[in-house]
């Protein structure tokens, strides 16, 4: 019964996008998630892997309640805000949520002995790149309340490690993208913001066209150049992370990115090919704040983890997600591209 126990992961977030796929992981592995999730915007139907604890990062109670039944061995934390426009026009709702729920999160483990977390990161803590590719050794200079929340959970981990003795892994993602390739799960998002999904929306007549923010940047056809890793090398870099992590305890930093960008513009005619349909783009004005480019360096998390990305490939990124979106209709989980 020990052993089983200590297999035993919780996963906030778990109900969500990056979190279903990596409780897929998980299971697949030989560890038994437990979601944490309050569906706020996460899927029950997401939850298939484990067991399932309905709660908010709010109430301390629900969450010592949590650790208490489930006593994991760790933790992988997904439940975060993450629309940067909505960031800058509401910043309480992200630093309370981001920053003061993971404190909750972070308390609860402590006094539950749980010492092990796996924490979801974001490129957005670099701001605007000062080289490319971004390495993990750029000054982190966030220019959204999103991305400064991300990179003060980072600090508060740092904080925690040195006094309490907590074991972390930060993984700064670059842009999640694709499905789980047997149609399990997969991004459904209200409202939608990523530009995969929404010119996927465009190519099923669920919305009249896409809009591509900037034309005219000092990129090979003027549109923004970004680095879309696959959602399931994603998820195995948390298995990896969380391995070595409860192999020899040594803290991670790491980024996650596929190691090279495609431009808006490729994004929309990779899924013109892929789905065989017409897909209207309108090209609008710049977002404030938009890099030209945003690609990782991924060199640490090869050598570190072992990781190397199985979905290189745009077009193979694109298919996955639109096997999946597809699909998300009948589960009626893709009504997210109201305006």
């Amino acid at each position: 019964m020990a052993n089983f126990m200590e297999h035993k992961i919780l996963v906030t977030g778990g109900a969500g996008y990056i979190g279903s796929h990596a409780c897929k992981a998980l299971a697949g592995s030989g560890y038994t998630p437990v979601v944490f999730d309050n569906l706020s915007t996460g899927h029950r139907e997401l939850v298939k892997w484990g067991g399932f604890f309905k709660g908010d990062l709010s109430d301390k109670e629900a969450i010592l309640s949590c650790l208490k039944k489930y006593r994991p061995a760790a933790v992988m934390h997904f439940a975060a805000y993450a629309a940067v426009g909505e960031s800058v026009v509401n910043p309480a709702r992200y630093y309370s949520n981001n920053v003061v729920n993971t404190l909750n999160l972070l308390d609860a483990m402590r006094s539950r002995g749980v010492d092990k977390f796996i924490f979801s990161s974001s490129c957005a803590v670099y701001g605007l790149p000062r080289s490319l590719p971004i390495n993990e050794d750029q000054p982190l200079e966030p220019v959204n309340p999103y991305g400064r929340t991300k990179r003060m959970v980072e600090e508060i981990l740092s904080d925690y490690s040195a006094a309490y003795g907590m074991k972390y892994a930060s993984l700064r993602y670059f842009n999640a993208a694709g499905a789980d390739p047997d149609g399990e799960t997969g991004e459904a998002h209200n409202p939608e913001t990523h530009i995969i999904p929404l010119t996927l929306a465009a190519a099923m007549g669920k919305t009249p066209f896409v809009e591509i923010f900037g034309a005219d940047y000092k990129t090979p056809d003027g549109t923004c150049l970004r680095d879309y890793v696959h959602v399931t090398d994603l998820a195995a870099a948390h298995l990896l992370a969380l391995k070595l992590l409860m192999k020899n305890g040594k803290n991670l930093v790491l980024n996650l990115g596929n190691g090279r960008g495609f431009s808006v513009k490729e994004v929309v005619e990779t899924a013109r090919l892929v789905t065989g349909k017409k897909v209207k783009a309108v090209i609008r004005a710049r977002r404030s704040g938009d890099p030209a480019e945003l690609v990782a360096s991924q060199a640490m998390a090869r050598r570190v983890l072992g990781w190397k990305p199985r979905y290189t490939r745009l077009a193979d990124i694109i298919r996955t997600a639109w096997q999946w979106h597809r699909k998300a209709i009948s589960l009626r989980l893709n009504d997210c591209h109201k305006p």
